[in-house]
């Protein structure tokens, strides 16, 4: 870190002790390690911070993401998401997460060019997918085949080679469409349909998702585009549950398969990748919007929570939700209308002139209209976490990269207060 100025510090006062402190403030916090000069006597090991759920604690430097959630802005290496939605595809923020800078056009399309090499997948893998019981987990299914991936390329282990390290990342962003895929086919009794290199990203995996008997599957535009940008809101959301998780696997040095097989099995928890199957649920339980007003007046009553509103970083309105329910017009405009979204609009409205929600400030966040428009596309809510991981796996492999390669980073220690009992010993034999 950079050496504090003369008046960034901080003057603590011990009055366990009597003694002050000065903490140097650096970038708008305190180094944890420098509390431990706070100590009681020469045995005292000094000042623990307790952060439980990191609250309030910083676990790294990164030049990624930023986030504000007063302002409710979001930003990937610098550029506005709105700027990059409207204007970039996901190929291109991809690249942009992963080298720092948005590519030249001959950049890009050796960049999609090398993608697009590598989304077959060994058949070994399928029959691996195969073994999994035919009702299993589309999810389960993905955590353990990128897992078993590691497998496949045993030089990922090798982490100090930079060429190495990319020829990962490029393996692993273009075979997680083809894995998830694999997936849902294989839990519907589907035959796998294998990767059409002449189609994008995106119209690729509807392409292995949806073909059925028809000779060349052609995605719809607009579908193609909308999956496109959802992805691109998802790729990555700066330090949360997954991406640090990916971290503290990969500080490790453990391979970025496993690291990403980590990740992805913490985003399947219904706190995090599974928020927006629980918002379709909601909607679905209000059934219309003649029963918004009641189930507004419950959720008010502290008997249940209002699914796809708050979060724990903004403060504000969810940059993502407002850009999201944009495109869920388009979606619908070429699935036909929904009801969900009817009621979706009608929750929204009333929760916003609302008193409470105001004083609360719970906003509509991402994961509000994304169920909405994943199951308008015909998308099964057991997919709704896998999609979730298609669109975050530049992001988790970004934060990967960066955390191996920061010299201040180490492999994750944390460490606890603890509360249970003193020193014991066993009873000694009478006999």
């Amino acid at each position: 870190m950079d050496e504090p100025r003369g008046e960034d510090l901080l003057q603590i006062t011990d009055r366990r002790t009597g003694r002050s402190y000065d903490i140097p403030v650096v970038e708008g916090a305190v180094r944890a390690t420098d509390l431990r000069q706070l100590r009681l006597d020469d045995d005292d090991p000094g000042l623990l911070v307790y952060d439980p759920a990191f609250l309030n604690t910083g676990s790294c430097r990164s030049a990624i993401t930023y986030i504000d959630g007063e302002r409710g802005i979001l930003r990937y290496r610098g550029y506005p998401i709105e700027e990059l939605a409207e204007h970039a595809s996901f190929l291109e923020v991809a690249y942009l997460l992963l080298r720092g800078d948005l590519p030249s056009p001959d950049a890009l399309g050796n960049w999609t060019r090398r993608i697009t090499q590598h989304t077959f997948i060994h058949e070994n893998v399928k029959r691996f997918i195969d073994g999994f019981h035919y009702d299993a987990h589309p999810m389960g299914t993905l955590v353990s085949t990128v897992a078993a991936l590691s497998t496949f390329y045993p030089q990922a282990h090798l982490l100090s080679d930079a060429g190495l390290r990319r020829e990962q990342v490029l393996r692993l962003i273009a075979k997680m469409p083809t894995l998830a895929a694999f997936a849902y086919r294989h839990a519907m009794g589907l035959p796998y349909v294998y990767p059409d290199d002449d189609l994008s990203y995106t119209g690729n995996f509807l392409n292995m998702m949806w073909k059925a008997t028809e000779l060349r599957y052609q995605p719809d535009p607009t579908l193609e585009r909308a999956l496109d940008v959802l992805f691109i809101l998802h790729a990555d959301h700066e330090q949360n549950c997954s991406t640090h998780t990916m971290r503290t696997v990969g500080s490790s040095h453990a391979d970025p398969y496993s690291a990403m097989a980590a990740a992805a099995a913490a985003l399947s928890g219904p706190l995090h990748g599974g928020a927006n199957e629980q918002v379709l649920r909601m909607l679905n339980t209000i059934g219309s919007v003649d029963h918004v007003p009641e189930h507004i007046r419950r959720v008010k009553a502290g008997e249940f929570r209002l699914m796809g509103f708050g979060h724990r970083i903004y403060r504000n309105f969810d940059p993502r939700a407002q850009l999201i329910k944009r495109v869920a017009d388009d979606v619908l405009a070429v699935t036909g209308p929904s009801p969900l979204l009817d009621i979706a609009l009608e929750l929204e409205r009333i929760a916003l002139q609302d008193e409470y929600f105001i004083e609360h400030r719970l906003y509509p966040n991402v994961d509000f209209y994304s169920g909405i428009i994943y199951s308008a596309m015909g998308f099964p809510v057991a997919m709704f976490p896998v999609l979730f991981a298609l669109g975050r796996t530049p992001g988790w492999l970004a934060q990967w990269e960066e955390g191996l390669l920061d010299p201040e980073q180490h492999i994750t220690r944390p460490r606890q207060v603890y509360v249970g009992p003193a020193e014991r010993h066993l009873p000694v034999p009478t006999s």
